[in-house]
């Protein structure tokens, strides 16, 4: 009998050790996984829902780029708003503090706003370089593929240059273009697509026309296109950049990090584009397809 209660309680003894042995492996396990988990959870919700907002230009190549970096904060748990403005009221809204970022400034076509609000702004990174921009007409103008060869010629255009809206940095310079070269030529100033729409009208009929055009955009896959050259400087290539208050940095500290490592390629651009302008795709939708297939982009962006 003695020995058979012995032999009991050291099967006893030895399912405890056992038992007590698997469950702290289970244990650490789902510690492991319950910390995993608990980093995700706070990289996704280290904004807490604080607000950011972007001021978005009525430009095309802006909306690709709002579009994405506005999910990816979202996805690490801040609330985006968005802000429409002509570009000087975007510069105008970052210098007070109403607006937190802009993805899309030209430089150094914005310099003049820098210049005057660069106590109160922060260039923060480049989101892609070497952007085209300038005076354009169609290839079929075989003799006009400078600035200078419009000279005398402004008849051929009813003396008129077409132009995006007033304020913004590629009208005030395309006003010294025509004083610099004593052009006798107005520019006519609307929205991106009313400068189009007159342009395309121009085209249809093959007449001479000259507006102001850049990359990217569709307007280079969509028509025959070149753009002029000029002796004087003016339209310099350009970078494009991301722009934020001065005191995001202090406030939403990882939102300014991830910005600040923003970039995307002007191809990819340019493709979007195509994709919500010409094919008629949401623009949420693309925008998060570019995401999904760039995770480890955003990943190095986010800093994850």
């Amino acid at each position: 009998m003695k020995k058979i209660v012995f032999n009991l309680i050291a099967m006893l003894f030895l399912t405890l050790i056992v038992g007590c042995g698997a469950g702290g492996e289970g244990d650490t396990e789902g510690t492991e996984q319950g910390n995993q988990e608990e980093d995700q959870a706070n990289q996704e919700n280290v904004g807490d829902g604080q607000t950011i907002t972007f001021g978005v230009t009525p430009w095309t190549s802006t909306i690709p780029p709002t579009e994405i970096a506005s999910m990816i904060l979202e996805d690490m748990g801040y609330t985006v708003e968005s802000v429409e403005a002509n570009v000087g009221g975007v510069f105008m809204g970052l210098s007070r503090g109403e607006l937190d970022v802009f993805m899309d400034s030209w430089l150094p076509m914005h310099e003049t706003y820098f210049e005057k609000f660069e106590e109160d702004i922060v260039d923060t990174a480049v989101s892609y370089p070497e952007a085209e921009t300038g005076w354009t007409v169609p290839t079929y103008l075989e003799d006009i593929n400078s600035v200078e060869d419009i000279v005398g010629n402004e008849d051929m255009f009813d003396n008129e240059f077409y132009g995006i809206e007033e304020g913004a940095g590629a009208s005030i310079e395309s006003d010294e273009i025509i004083e610099a070269y004593e052009l006798n030529m107005k520019q006519v100033n609307s929205s991106e697509g009313g400068m189009l729409a007159q342009a395309q009208r121009k085209m249809n009929q093959e007449d001479p026309v000259v507006f102001y055009g850049w990359r990217p955009h569709t307007m280079f896959n969509k028509f025959d296109l070149k753009v002029l050259t000029n002796e004087k400087g003016f339209f310099e290539t350009s970078s494009i950049h991301v722009i934020t208050t001065k005191d995001l940095e202090e406030r939403a500290p990882e939102a300014y990090e991830f910005l600040s490592n923003w970039s995307i390629s002007i191809d990819d651009v340019e493709k979007m584009i195509v994709q919500i302008e010409e094919e008629g795709q949401d623009a949420e939708t693309v925008a998060r397809e570019w995401i999904e297939n760039n995770q480890d982009k955003v990943n190095e962006m986010t800093g994850n």
